[in-house]
């Protein structure tokens, strides 16, 4: 198998670069990967598909990864209560190493091929659920080993990586392989495979999510009004549905917890 992740860079002598050159030739990298992201789509489509099937009966997501992969899957399940205002624990995050691993790299920790399997046990995984490997090379141990794992225990899984073929995607029932070439740096998949990635993951969850109904129109009806300016977001949008003023809107999603609730309550959800 082909690992284009770690093949050589196009760019050499970075160390004799000027700052400009430096950042054109990272830029000019990153340009490529919205191209690599859309030729996975009908890929994504089907995880997508899946997953929704899985959350719409009550199921969970869980993502799971090592290293800026982890990270990515955390931050994407960490963000859809306060975005689309579903219960904590419905998209799960988990990090090879465990929380400490967010901040800083645990040694070894992405070797175990049975970690994976023992964390996703702790959460309760059951047939219900999908799970999602994140993997930029494809072959994580620690993630291989929890897809070989729910595989034998008729857990639906999907894999995304940044290389063709990978060893992930043969192992799981969908397989978003999407290769984004030679990172700027060589074999540094925080760079473009890292986007790549977090691209992908926002792709599945926005789409399951508006799918689901947490979307209305445009609009985040259901978020969490956990600071000003979400607070000042949905008074704006009760305003533009409704006509009231700015402190009519805002007294009444104050009152009422959400977007949605308020305009449920004037006749308009």
């Amino acid at each position: 198998m082909e690992i284009t992740t770690e093949s050589d860079s196009n760019h050499n002598d970075l160390e004799n670069k000027s700052t400009l050159d430096l950042l054109k030739g990272i830029n000019s990298e990153d340009l490529t990967v919205p191209i690599s992201v859309g030729k996975c789509i009908p890929q994504i489509e089907k995880v997508v598909d899946a997953v929704f099937e899985k959350l719409n009966k009550g199921g969970r997501l869980f993502y799971i990864g090592s290293g800026t992969s982890g990270r990515l899957g955390i931050v994407d399940a960490s963000e859809c209560p306060p975005t689309f205002g579903v219960p904590h624990g419905v998209v799960i995050g988990i990090i090879a190493g465990g929380d400490a691993a967010i901040r800083k790299a645990v040694e070894h920790a992405e070797d175990d091929t049975q970690q994976g399997w023992k964390d996703l046990l702790i959460h309760g995984i059951s047939t219900d659920d999908f799970v999602i490997g994140i993997s930029a090379s494809g072959k994580t141990p620690y993630v291989v080993g929890a897809l070989e794992k729910c595989r034998e225990n008729q857990v639906q899984c999907g894999a995304v990586s940044c290389n063709s073929n990978s060893i992930m995607g043969h192992i799981a029932d969908f397989a978003i392989d999407c290769p984004v070439g030679p990172e700027f740096i060589t074999g540094s998949t925080r760079m473009k495979s890292g986007t790549a990635q977090k691209l992908i993951l926002n792709m599945i969850t926005t789409s399951v999510m508006i799918k689901l109904g947490r979307v209305k129109g445009n609009k985040m009806v259901d978020m969490q009004l956990s600071n000003n300016k979400l607070i000042d977001r949905g008074s704006r949008m009760i305003m533009e549905k409704s006509g009231l003023s700015k402190d009519e809107a805002q007294q009444l999603l104050l009152k009422h917890g959400s977007v949605r609730e308020a305009l449920r309550f004037l006749g308009m959800e």
